[in-house]
């Protein structure tokens, strides 16, 4: 399965935002993170629809997006955009999780679902053979630069492990506290597409931050 880094938009520098993707696609980045938030699922309030349509001309990379919203069976529909790849619904906030995996799918966008830290895998068990990935939240949504809940790597490690006996095919993706240390936590328990936001705009060269870590995720650092 291929292993990725999903740059955080949330953490990216909005007044030269163009520029700054552009950097990072010429490091081999393709999937950009965009995380969605409404201000009452979670205490903030970020971007919609309009920074991907306005950048979709421009750019040849994809979103994955993170709805962290109240209501997401009403706001899937503003993501039925071309370059959205995927989207991601919280279990916590779905009133019918089967309903809106579906109308995502039928937009032909991966789908697929995310825990909270206090939310345990086994509530992925009724939606395990339908969903396209799955997104472990390894800090509290709401914020950007978090410390890393070590809590989450017992819980990537059970999914995986879920995903090899059923003979399943769907990522398993890892956001919140991604640095140059915890990135190897996570590779080594299971995951395959990792959020890093801080740890790639907040350095000093984003590209070069970019490029090891998803050497690092690759397995490049480990000697045999």
């Amino acid at each position: 399965m291929q292993k990725r880094i999903l740059p955080s938009l949330l953490s990216a520098p909005f007044y030269c935002l163009e520029p700054a993707v552009r950097n990072l696609e010429t490091a081999g980045a393709d999937v950009f993170h965009y995380d969605v938030m409404d201000g009452h699922f979670v205490p903030n309030l970020t971007i919609g629809p309009l920074i991907i349509k306005s950048l979709h001309n421009r750019l040849q990379s994809r979103f994955d997006v993170h709805l962290m919203v109240a209501n997401p069976d009403v706001q899937i529909a503003w993501f039925d955009l071309p370059a959205v790849r995927s989207l991601t619904i919280h279990v916590e906030a779905s009133r019918d999780l089967a309903s809106d995996l579906q109308r995502i799918r039928q937009r032909n966008k991966r789908a697929g679902i995310t825990l909270n830290p206090p939310t345990p895998s086994h509530s992925l068990d009724p939606y395990l053979e339908t969903i396209d990935q799955v997104l472990v939240m390894s800090v509290n949504p709401g914020f950007a630069a978090q410390t890393f809940l070590r809590e989450a790597l017992p819980k990537i490690e059970s999914i995986a492990e879920r995903r090899e006996k059923m003979g399943l095919e769907f990522i398993i993706q890892v956001d919140g506290g991604i640095n140059q240390e915890t990135i190897a936590w996570v590779r080594d328990v299971g995951a395959d597409e990792v959020v890093a936001g801080n740890a790639i705009f907040g350095a000093a060269n984003p590209a070069a931050a970019y490029t090891y870590l998803y050497d690092k995720l690759q397995g490049k650092d480990i000697r045999t």
